[in-house]
């Protein structure tokens, strides 16, 4: 069993790493299905922003931060049912955050006031960032629940994902900052309100009579959360460092994308991850690049037939053959085998060079051919988890 189909058929958590425009979240969903098709394991997958086909793919209207579960009838191939379960999600940030203050606060006075707060408003509404630390929330939750047995986290593109997995012990240093410190400090003491209310005059002039006020509040409120979030915190560090997490790096073979994924395997392992995978994603198959190099030996010999030449203009063209036409149409037929057999002799290379630093880190490297069939039902999701294979 190669270590990509041990880890769906016995890990306990998988985190998806990659930069924007691989297939990253495609990959996730696909071996998702794959994982619950074949093994009878529950599998939920927690997506930061599914594409309409995907969630078309999979049966659902829409995805959204609660769990669904997807149809049986929809995983079910040839007529054989899954032998597992699928549930997918999204992670909604603000209706996370609210879920995390809910069960944070120390009673419901401190819960209402910083729900009701505009500042905590307007950061779980629109600042990135308050999105990083959720998602390591909602990943703990569901590695924790007893309702999965797998669970498969899409993380943001590339260097994101770094700020999702940094985001427990940024909390940490968070509360233990001179900034939290500051901003907390007015509120409690008389003499700093004293020494600060110029300062706070000019800004409420300019930001707004309402906004250091919010902003004190809400952070004197988010102090007393201090010990549920630096034990949380600990505790999703820990989990992201046992022998059942994995991580997993997708990329396709453009130099782009493969630079990030190079800098993704060097930072995760830097990190102390447990990096189990690397999956090169959109390969062409070999099988392809040896049709395309035949077929070109063939053409190049079949050149050399003035009947074979005027059969071939023929049928492209529908009329009989001028000698451009002859030389425009055998030319095109050339350039474009020649172009493919490059494009795949290209692909072995850079393969290869991926295959040792995958090697290097311990991971192994795994191929996702191009996909003919278009990802429009959940069968095809458990055939394109399926044919990622070892490289």
């Amino acid at each position: 069993m190669n270590a990509l189909r041990n880890v769906l058929e016995n890990g306990r958590l998988v985190v998806v790493t990659g930069s924007g425009g691989v297939g990253k979240t495609t990959v996730s969903a696909a071996l998702g299905a794959f994982a619950a098709s074949q093994y009878n394991r529950r599998v939920l997958v927690l997506t930061v922003d599914p594409a309409r086909r995907l969630a078309d793919a999979l049966g659902l209207e829409s995805f959204g931060n609660a769990v669904v579960e997807i149809e049986a009838s929809a995983l079910t191939r040839n007529g054989v049912p899954p032998a597992g379960r699928m549930f997918a999600a999204m992670i909604d940030t603000k209706a996370s955050w609210d879920e995390l203050i809910t069960r944070c606060a120390p009673n419901a006075d401190v819960r209402d006031k910083v729900l009701s707060n505009k500042l905590y408003r307007n950061l779980t509404e629109r600042f990135v960032n308050s999105h990083d630390y959720i998602a390591m929330e909602r990943l703990f939750e569901a590695q924790q629940s007893h309702d999965y047995d797998l669970v498969i986290v899409d993380t943001p593109p590339s260097r994101n994902a770094l700020d999702v997995l940094d985001a427990p012990r940024r909390m940490k240093e968070f509360f233990a900052s001179r900034l939290l410190k500051l901003l907390t400090t007015q509120a409690q003491s008389r003499l700093f309100s004293l020494a600060a209310k110029p300062f706070f005059i000019v800004a409420d002039r300019i930001l707004g009579a309402r906004f250091l006020s919010d902003i004190t509040e809400f952070f004197t409120l988010f102090r007393t959360m201090e010990v549920g979030f630096v034990k949380r915190a600990n505790e999703v560090e820990a989990v992201l460092k046992q022998h059942d997490t994995s991580f997993m790096v997708v990329t396709t073979l453009e130099s782009a994308p493969l630079h990030e994924a190079e800098f993704l395997i060097d930072a995760l392992r830097e990190r102390g991850f447990s990096l189990n995978t690397v999956i090169a994603n959109r390969v062409t198959p070999q099988e392809l690049v040896s049709q395309a190099q035949a077929a070109l030996n063939k053409l190049e010999a079949s050149i050399q037939d003035p009947s074979f030449v005027q059969a071939v203009v023929q049928a492209t063209e529908g009329v009989e053959p001028t000698a451009d036409q002859i030389s425009r149409v055998v030319s095109t037929i050339a350039r474009k085998s020649a172009e493919a057999v490059r494009k795949g002799q290209a692909e072995l290379a850079t393969l290869e060079t991926l295959r040792t630093r995958s090697a290097d880190s311990q991971a192994e490297l795994c191929i996702c051919a191009i996909s003919v069939a278009d990802i429009a039902r959940a069968t095809a999701l458990v055939a394109l988890g399926e044919s990622v294979h070892p490289a």
